[in-house]
């Protein structure tokens, strides 16, 4: 379990965990489900970041594989000015000079 989940998270894990298991699921599977559920919570109520506005991808992708927020984070990053008004194509030309 993360640390970064309260006593509460932590109860609400082993409780989905075990009434996973209960249901016929092998440990590993209970425990990627109860950590899933725990963890969409943590995000539905604002205690976490949300994965999609964070990151710039695999560098190792083009820039036209990756999505208008990884390109926008790579703007960001660059400082380059206008780029919340740009589209995905606009993006990649500017982050790509």
């Amino acid at each position: 379990m993360p640390r970064a989940w309260s006593n509460k998270d932590e109860r609400m894990y082993q409780h989905i965990k075990d009434s996973e298991k209960k249901q016929g699921k092998d440990e590993s599977t209970a425990e990627e489900i109860a950590a899933r559920t725990v963890n969409k919570e943590r995000r539905k109520e604002g205690r976490t970041p949300n994965k999609r506005t964070q990151g710039t991808g695999n560098p190792n992708k083009p820039l036209q594989e990756r999505t208008r927020d990884e390109l926008y984070n790579i703007a960001k990053e660059k400082n380059i000015q206008g780029r919340s008004k740009m589209s995905k194509a606009e993006l990649a030309k500017a982050v790509g000079r």
